[in-house]
């Protein structure tokens, strides 16, 4: 087994992601069956899809270049899928007919259970409903990393079409020569195969998985000249095939991790302490195991217990918690001083001395961003079951393979002895990136001989889960005689280096992450520093463009070096009536725009505003983004992805923060950290960009970068002043940064 010990550079490595990049269907939810015995390998893969032919593609196979279209390229220059270790794609033929597709990736409410089946559809020349989605079970699917980073869209589907291409391209091999056709004349249109369209004579994939000489065909390297499906040819990819588990999500009967059920199944609550970093001193389990039924173990710094229901679990936890005494370190900081604490550590000094010569017109600016929350609407959640030695767990994770090797770990397993069922779950948005969960579960179930079921109350999701990180953020740039941008600095402490690089033409660039000591666990978040980083950014160049004395669109689009970033921005502006609604002046109203670029999407925002400064709340009346992704493979799951990106980054742009002190969580709960809710629906207007001569970039993150500087700017042309932190506070909470100024 390869050493997983370092999990995300290897990941991102196998993706053909940068080292210095910041991230870390019978349609319905594929169920094994549960009488099966838990034997992983191909045997047991073959046993639970059926008879019929397995087509595995490697990941090391570069995708080929499809006629009028080039092969998609990864961040840093090369083809997807290069130097990757771990297989892309794989295909099982069943000679019943079915058509199964099998990958590493999950659904967590993005929509790649749609995306990933419509690729493999349109290169199978299937109906949609023909293909059988099998994902995030390491018993049965390939390795494809874990679910993050916008990369299933440019590095998953094109691996999915590359293997189903290839089983198109052995029917039609065979299919002439059974037929006696030249290959040119076989035509593949819904699973079979003709040599003239109104031939009676075909073959289909069943006929494939029954022929041996195919078997031994597919048992060789793919073939090189596999050709992908010109965009010109989409039938399936492009089209707006709703949700295949949508009528189950909403009528509430699709199974989420927290609602899978094992016989004989308890119920796991796991103690916490009183601080972050408090250490267990002494604990009696005795009043715990008083109760009828109730197991309780203490393993090292771990204390949990299992009883038949939740509320015995939570009135047994509940004694257990009475008689534990802990030791807690001093906090680091709270809330109230963390931006003076992380400016303090951070490593090697933020600099001491300006970029620009002296008396070069110049602007500096200091930008705060809070820790949040990720808030998913299902907490942490896993099921695990013990059976002759070997760990099977139902996951609710971004990262199952990841988690079968912490598990695995934990218990001095071979990875071979964990099974990691991940089911479609509630959201993660970067916040379900680790397993202890899963240990916890898999530690209880193995004290009680039973099956355990763990899910985090939101108190615990709050408190416990990992937080999108705070960043202290330093501008300063200066303006050449002829207004262009002639020295840029941009450094940011502790919240990562994402988008740290501005897309404007600028002169001499200092463009930093420096580290901080971070008092709270803090990690991957939706699009994770390009957020804090873009704030800052695009907040800076409304007050450049002022120093200038220029429009803030003009001055963008006078700097802007990348044309499709440049069409993004102009197109929003146009749209949104820019022109006329900014000259416009209105007490107490403003609008504002930003933009940028992130994982090969560029995204551009312009929003109207109304401030009460004496209520000190602000109101986001219209939003007007539009988005360029390259070509879209489903316009209608796009938009939602990116409405959902709005209207997620409009919590951390006016209200979300959490607040610590002491060393724990102040405002862990809904009623006090306050998430966008129905009345805070501005009237949005999304326009998507569709290129065909691009491939497809990822869509679950970039939309979310560019609502909250667009916000601020347009709080400060409502106002008059600058607000430099998020979440923006106004009238009496104006925020600490912009007092500084």
């Amino acid at each position: 087994m390869r050493p997983r010990d370092d999990w995300k550079a290897a990941a991102l490595q196998a993706a053909g992601v940068p080292a210095d990049y910041d991230e870390p269907v019978d349609l319905v939810p594929y169920r094994f069956d549960d009488s099966a015995p838990f034997e992983p390998g191909r045997r047991d893969v073959l046993k639970m899809l059926g008879a019929g032919l397995m087509i595995a593609v490697a990941a090391d196979s570069a995708p080929p270049k499809a006629k009028g279209e080039e092969p998609p390229r990864r961040r840093g220059g090369g083809p997807f899928g290069r130097g990757a270790a771990s297989m892309a794609a794989r295909v099982h033929l069943g000679e019943d007919g079915s058509i199964t597709v099998l990958t590493g990736k999950v659904e967590c409410g993005q929509g790649a259970r749609m995306e990933l089946a419509q690729a493999a559809a349109e290169e199978l020349r299937v109906p949609f409903d023909a293909v059988r989605l099998v994902m995030g079970d390491t018993a049965a699917v390939p390795d494809d990393g874990g679910t993050y980073g916008s990369l299933s869209t440019p590095a998953t589907v094109p691996a999915i079409r590359l293997g189903c291409a290839a089983a198109r391209e052995l029917l039609v091999a065979r299919a002439a020569q059974v037929l006696g056709v030249d290959r040119s004349e076989v035509v593949v249109e819904g699973g079979t195969a003709r040599g003239k369209p109104e031939s009676s004579e075909s073959v289909a994939y069943s006929d494939l998985a029954r022929d041996p000489e195919a078997a031994r065909a597919m048992a060789a390297a793919i073939p090189e000249g596999v050709e992908l499906t010109p965009v010109a040819g989409w039938k399936t990819m492009g089209a707006s095939i709703p949700k295949p588990t949508g009528r189950d999500i909403v009528t509430g009967s699709h199974e989420y991790p927290s609602d899978v059920v094992r016989p004989g199944m308890l119920y796991g609550r796991v103690l916490r302490g009183p601080s972050f970093g408090a250490t267990l001193k002494t604990v009696d389990l005795a009043p715990a195991l008083a109760m009828p039924g109730v197991v309780a173990v203490r393993d090292g710094s771990f204390v949990g217990v299992a009883a038949p229901s939740s509320a015995q679990a939570a009135e047994a936890l509940k004694a257990i918690e009475k008689t534990a005494e802990w030791e807690s370190p001093p906090p680091k900081t709270s809330s109230d001083a963390l931006f003076d604490h992380l400016r303090a550590n951070a490593q090697g000094g933020l600099p001491d001395r300006p970029l620009h010569p002296e008396g070069a017109k110049a602007l500096r600016a200091s930008y705060e961003v809070a820790y949040i929350q990720h808030c998913p609407m299902e907490p942490r959640a896993a099921v695990a079951e013990w059976e002759g030695g070997r760990l099977t767990a139902w996951v609710g994770t971004q990262v199952p393979f990841n988690v079968r090797g912490e598990t695995a770990r934990a218990f001095g397993l071979p990875e071979d002895r964990v099974r990691v069922v991940t089911p479609d779950f509630g959201g993660g948005f970067g916040g379900k990136h680790s397993g202890e969960y899963a240990v916890e579960a898999a530690r209880l179930a193995k004290a009680a001989g039973k099956p355990v079921r763990v899910v985090w109350t939101r108190a615990e999701e709050f408190a416990w889960a990992q937080f999108r990180p705070a960043g202290a953020i330093e501008m300063e740039a200066s303006l050449a005689p002829d207004g262009s941008v002639a020295t840029w600095r941009h450094i940011n402490v502790n919240s990562g280096p994402g988008a740290l690089k501005p897309p404007y033409r600028v002169g001499e660039m200092d463009c930093r992450f420096l580290q901080s000591d971070a008092p709270l666990r803090h990690g991957s978040y939706r699009a994770l520093a390009s957020t804090a980083n873009t704030f800052a950014r695009e907040a800076f160049m409304d007050e450049l463009a002022a120093l200038a004395g220029s429009d803030p669109l003009a001055f963008r689009l006078g700097l802007i070096a990348e044309p499709r970033l440049r069409d993004a921005l102009a197109e929003a502006a146009s749209r949104f009536g820019w022109a006329e609604k900014s000259k416009a002046k209105e007490a107490g109203k403003g609008v504002g725009l930003a933009c940028g670029t992130d994982k090969g999407g560029f995204v551009a925002c312009c929003v109207a505003v109304t401030v009460d400064e004496a209520e000190g709340v602000v109101t986001v009346d219209h939003v007007c983004q539009v988005y360029d992704c390259g070509k879209i493979i489903n316009p209608d799951n796009l938009r939602s992805q990116v409405e959902g990106a709005i209207l997620m980054g409009l919590g951390p742009a006016l209200r979300e923060a959490i607040e610590f002190s002491d060393g724990m969580v102040t405002n862990g709960s809904f009623r006090d950290y306050r998430v966008p809710r129905f009345n805070d629906l501005p009237a949005l207007d999304v326009h998507l960009l569709d290129r065909p001569d691009v491939p497809p970039a990822g869509a679950g993150e970039t939309p979310i970068i560019a609502i909250a500087p667009a916000v601020a700017n347009a709080v400060a042309a409502a106002t008059g002043r600058r607000h430099r932190s998020m979440p923006i506070r106004v009238g009496a909470q104006s925020d600490r940064a912009g007092a500084r100024r």
